[in-house]
């Protein structure tokens, strides 16, 4: 590690999370123990299958639903996640309305707004503690190229319906007021995103799914799905339904592994902050922050006094890999320490405690997908792109109302049965990521230099990949 990182004497790479590691490392429960019918079988214990099973047992109290999961539930990215449950959608509006029509986008994003308080008022329900505070997210430029993609940023808000009240520009004082960002140039302001500590809300879905009759068998890898079986080492599960909610680990099934590309980030997490540092930095309140730069940051003040900060790290391992053990490279840690640090001078008295990374599933045009093929009784949803703390929620209430052929508002949503091409074989995609990503620090840096526009770099960058 660089001794440029302050390190804390107990710090950790890799090992899941520091949200795991606040609460101690779950006892997975028992693997499937031989064949077994079922009405409905999920592939991953994530936030999309136990959300899944949550509103299937609650619609159908006598359905016979069973999730099956490699690890123990959350290890993935419902465990890893930055904390962010964001109103934001996965992919562009215009994606959407090019297959359903702009009105269809309109409602969909509107849709994403109110799943938010959906998942607040489960998680109340259910009596989750999962550290939620609903207090928003800031979107700050750092320089003059990102001002002015700020400024479109709200342009393109507004043509599509986001209100005065949805998403507004901050005057100097109220950002200053909120936190105060070392070279802000501008803020824009949403309310709707909350914080969360993403464990303590997979492992409370966790619980109420398992009170509701779910049987959750962990340990228990799916080697193969197929119509109405799920196969693994311990029996095969039949069931009416096969439900893949694998997001970032969908390439290492074989029929499947040019579906969605497994997009790592990674994440840091600071000691407690001093009251001296927090008068510095501000942030009194629980919002989230991003910024405008294209190896773009996201961030949260952590329930006990920390900052967890992540970005892209190394983003993609040849052939669709996966480093399941989340190990994180020692220049991707210093360079998140660099750009906190240089975001809030005051945390350099601090030192990390914790990194780790996680993967996410990135799709061919990077719009989210839900679906179920009736005929075969496959179902899945996922390639959320980093939206998947919300998105996830709406997908288990679609998935339930296509699984109960119910047509709905949910089922009639522009990214239902939405049908994109596979990624390109390799070394193309490779080549393609490690393009885009090395030209996005190329722009980032050129812009942070002074150069006032977006730069050419990043334009070609999105249009290398699509985004």
């Amino acid at each position: 590690m660089s001794t440029r990182v302050p390190l804390s004497g107990d710090f950790v790479n890799g090992d899941v999370s520091f949200w795991y590691r606040s609460l101690g490392m779950p006892a997975p429960g028992p693997p499937l123990g031989g064949d077994l019918d079922a009405d409905v079988a999920i592939v991953g214990a994530g936030y999309t299958g136990l959300w899944t099973a949550y509103y299937l047992k609650k619609a159908r109290p006598g359905l016979r639903v069973v999730v099956l999961e490699r690890e123990f539930a959350g290890y993935g990215a419902s465990g890893r996640n930055g904390g962010w449950l964001t109103g934001d959608m996965a992919g562009s509006p215009e994606r959407y309305a090019r297959t359903h029509g702009a009105d269809a986008a309109r409602r969909l994003q509107r849709t994403m707004f109110t799943a938010i308080d959906e998942v607040i008022a489960v998680a109340r329900a259910e009596g989750i503690d999962a550290d939620i505070v609903k207090g928003g997210v800031l979107h700050v430029a750092t320089n003059a190229a990102q001002d002015r993609r700020l400024t479109e940023m709200l342009a393109h808000a507004r043509r599509w319906g986001w209100a005065e009240e949805d998403l507004r520009l901050l005057d100097p004082a109220e950002r200053e007021g909120r936190l105060r960002v070392a070279g802000a140039a501008n803020a824009l302001w949403s309310p709707h995103c909350a914080r969360i500590q993403p464990a303590k809300l997979v492992r409370g879905l966790l619980r109420a799914v398992r009170e509701l009759g779910v049987t959750v068998y962990e340990h228990t890898p799916v080697t193969e799905i197929a119509p109405r079986r799920a196969v693994t080492p311990h029996g095969t599960v039949s069931a009416e339904y096969v439900i893949r909610a694998t997001e970032g680990f969908t390439a290492e099934l074989k029929q499947y592994h040019r579906a969605w590309l497994p997009m790592n980030s990674s994440m840091i997490v600071t000691e407690p902050l001093t009251p001296a540092m927090w008068e510095a930095i501000g942030w009194d309140g629980a919002e989230l922050l991003g910024d405008l730069a294209h190896y773009y940051m996201y961030a949260q003040r952590t329930a006990d006094g920390r900052i967890a900060f992540g970005g892209r790290g190394k983003p993609y391992l040849y052939g669709s890999q996966v480093d399941r053990r989340g190990h994180t490279h020692d220049w991707t840690v210093s360079a998140l320490w660099d750009l906190l640090t240089g975001m809030f001078p005051a945390v350099r008295q601090s030192r990390v405690a914790h990194a780790w990374s996680g993967v996410l599933a990135v799709p061919r045009d990077w719009c989210s997908t839900a679906h179920v093929d009736h005929r075969t009784g496959l179902g899945w949803a996922g390639g959320y792109t980093g939206h998947g703390v919300t998105t996830t929620n709406l997908a288990g209430r679609t998935l339930r109302d296509l699984v109960l052929r119910e047509d709905t508002e949910l089922t009639a949503l522009p990214w239902v049965g939405r049908n994109v091409r596979g990624w390109e074989v390799e070394p193309l995609r490779w080549i393609g990521v490690h393009t885009m990503y090395r030209l996005y620090r190329m722009a980032d840096a050129r812009e942070n230099a002074g150069q006032p526009r977006t730069s050419v770099l990043a334009r070609i960058a999105d249009a290398i990949t699509g985004r």
